[in-house]
């Protein structure tokens, strides 16, 4: 993967593991996980060196508590502890960063499922036939037989082809539109037509390019 300067869509399951990541895993690892980097790579560096301060004050004090157990000299209070209270409190700095930023993803990821359902929302009306060949045209991969069009994807193996299922299934769900679904291993091939309307409308295009679109990721 390599940084872009456009910020891709990330749908609700993304928000949700970036969101864990980041609160109870390591913070920043999460919103470079959503591809954002920039906030990602501070988050993580804000993390670490806070990280670090406080693991240079633990390692003074361990020092400083076994040269009094071998050395008659008397004791001293322990320095430094500005050093750990200021590590400590950039670590939380980044943790409610990160936060912040899951909560944003969130936010994101609700305008995609809201933006989705708006477009697959339009036309229930069974489509003329010239119209239906132009946005074929916009789809070479699908093919047409009767009231249906259909594509068949390739994976690299049967779990990539799951996840692209699963992935289907959450954006059919949402827009209330499910194709025909058949698994053969790393091959899926998916049919679309709108029974309701007796043929195929401008739902079954507009589900036909989501599912393009998942199938890279």
């Amino acid at each position: 993967m390599k940084p872009s300067s456009t910020r891709k869509k990330v749908s609700r399951t993304q928000a949700r593991n970036a969101a864990l990541l980041n609160q109870l895993g390591t913070p920043g690892l999460g919103t470079l996980l959503a591809g954002r980097w920039l906030e990602g790579v501070l988050q993580l560096f804000l993390f670490l060196a806070g990280f670090v301060m406080f693991c240079v004050w633990a390692f003074r004090n361990l020092a400083g508590y076994y040269q009094m157990m071998f050395n008659d000299a008397p004791k001293t209070a322990a320095a430094g502890g500005g050093l750990a209270l200021w590590g400590m409190a950039i670590c939380v700095l980044s943790w409610v960063w990160s936060l912040q930023t899951s909560f944003s993803l969130f936010r994101e990821a609700a305008k995609v499922s809201l933006d989705s359902l708006e477009s697959f929302a339009a036309g229930q009306i069974k489509m003329e036939p010239a119209k239906i060949v132009l946005l074929l045209s916009t789809l070479p991969e699908w093919s047409r037989a009767g009231e249906i069009i259909s594509r068949t994807y390739v994976f690299k193996d049967f779990p990539a082809a799951m996840k692209f299922v699963n992935n289907v299934a959450e954006l059919a769900e949402q827009a209330q539109h499910h194709p025909d679904v058949d698994i053969r291993w790393n091959k899926v091939t998916l049919a679309l037509t709108t029974h309701d309307a007796g043929g195929l409308t401008e739902k079954d295009f507009a589900l036909a390019k989501q599912c393009d679109a998942l199938s890279l990721r």
